[in-house]
């Protein structure tokens, strides 16, 4: 089976790598033409494309022909002052997506998606966004729902982690932060990839699947406990804050068959 990966950043990279080795064929996409000798020795299938609001940049046609399954990971890149339109970027692959025989889409989304004034959280919950990037994030989980000539699963993510990503690095020694009660809600890059590989063996398309790891410590907790385990300084959080919301993953777990490596959190 053929895949292609759009977007081979942090998760996308090494995702390919493990379908290589899984005996998937790859065709794996970067904005970076810096990364295209280092997506070739993995054994990937280099592409240089880059999406626009208004166009889109590089051999896109070949990147999408041949493949039964396209992968879209690429998160909108609206903190600080950028005001990107994620929504226009995707709407302007799906004419591309569409003239090509890919019958199956694995969107990458997040569970910003349902705001913060839900406190246990289904798939079943009425979406809430309140961050421009949820909010964007969602318009285009529909989109790429409703489109007929493909079946799309979204994978909605919790905060990710991994080997080179903990968020308590950039906490650590600072004051007042919000929330000490809330639950984390994370989930480790090797569960992600195992997620996605469970969801195209099991040929779990047209669904929509929240994954969190199920160990929700509070805020306060989980980065004293990894400041400590790293030796770095001890975050300081506000005596008090919202109470958050707790991502639940039992479809994950019970669909697919998933076991969260907990010991990686």
């Amino acid at each position: 089976m053929n895949i292609s990966v759009l977007g081979c950043g942090w998760l996308g990279f090494p995702l390919a790598k493990k379908l290589i080795e899984n005996g998937f064929s790859v065709k794996g996409s970067t904005t970076s033409i810096d990364k295209i000798e280092k997506l070739k020795k993995n054994g990937i299938q280099p592409y240089l494309v880059s999406l626009s609001e208004n166009e889109i940049n590089g051999a896109i046609v070949d990147f999408l022909n041949d493949c039964e399954i396209l992968i879209i990971d690429i998160p909108p890149k609206l903190r600080g002052g950028n005001t990107e339109n994620f929504v226009r970027k995707i709407q302007n692959i799906i004419p591309f997506i569409e003239a090509t025989q890919i019958e199956k889409v694995l969107f990458v989304s997040s569970t910003s998606v349902y705001g913060e004034d839900t406190t246990f959280v289904t798939e079943k919950t009425i979406p809430n966004p309140t961050t421009e990037s949820g909010k964007q994030l969602l318009e285009v989980e529909k989109m790429l729902q409703s489109t007929p000539t493909f079946k799309t699963t979204v994978l909605r993510f919790g905060g990710l982690i991994g080997p080179d990503r903990q968020p308590v690095r950039s906490l650590a020694g600072r004051e007042n932060l919000e929330n000490p009660e809330a639950p984390i809600n994370l989930i480790h890059q090797e569960d992600c990839i195992e997620i996605i590989k469970k969801i195209i063996n099991q040929n779990s398309f047209g669904e929509i699947f929240n994954a969190a790891a199920p160990f929700h410590p509070t805020r306060k907790d989980y980065y004293t406990q990894k400041a400590i385990a790293l030796d770095l300084e001890i975050p300081r959080f506000k005596a008090t804050g919202d109470k958050g919301k707790i991502i639940n993953s039992s479809k994950i777990i019970s669909v697919l068959s998933h076991s969260f490596k907990l010991d990686l959190y």
